[in-house]
């Protein structure tokens, strides 16, 4: 869920800037106030399909059995697994704001800038996440020192 916030505000956050300051480079030109508007249906309406979209690629690789280790019992991903898992959820997440991006601005190289910068944005912006969720001991079963 924190992901998702985080998520859903950088792609805002870009979305505004990419229509704002690149927009008229592709000859969109947006008040800052219709930017944002745009800005927040692409954030909102992404918060939809990508919970949609990431449950349909985790089934879909619940029947993949390639790289996963069942020895002892357990179910453990192999970290070439993980890395296939982790690029065609980037494509498939990012594909998906281009997509909205194009929708709601009407403007393919808009949408494209949008899509393009949040590869980079998210994998920034995720590892961040993830490092700073593995400081916490929320939900960990272990007890704080």
């Amino acid at each position: 869920m924190s992901w998702r916030i985080v998520g859903t505000f950088d792609t805002l956050v870009l979305s505004w800037l990419v229509i704002t300051y690149i927009g008229p480079l592709f000859g969109r030109e947006d008040t800052h106030g219709d930017a944002l508007q745009a800005a927040a249906y692409i954030a909102v309406t992404e918060v939809a399909t990508k919970m949609v979209l990431y449950f349909l690629h985790e089934r879909g690789w619940a029947r993949i059995h390639w790289g996963v280790s069942t020895e002892k019992g357990g179910h453990e991903e192999t970290a070439w697994r993980s890395t296939i898992k982790t690029a065609i959820w980037r494509i498939i997440a990012s594909l998906d704001t281009t997509l909205l991006a194009w929708i709601f601005t009407g403007n393919v190289g808009t949408a494209v800038s949008i899509g393009g910068l949040e590869v980079i944005t998210k994998l920034i912006l995720y590892f961040l996440h993830e490092r700073v969720w593995s400081r916490i001991q929320f939900g960990t079963g272990k007890e704080p020192e």
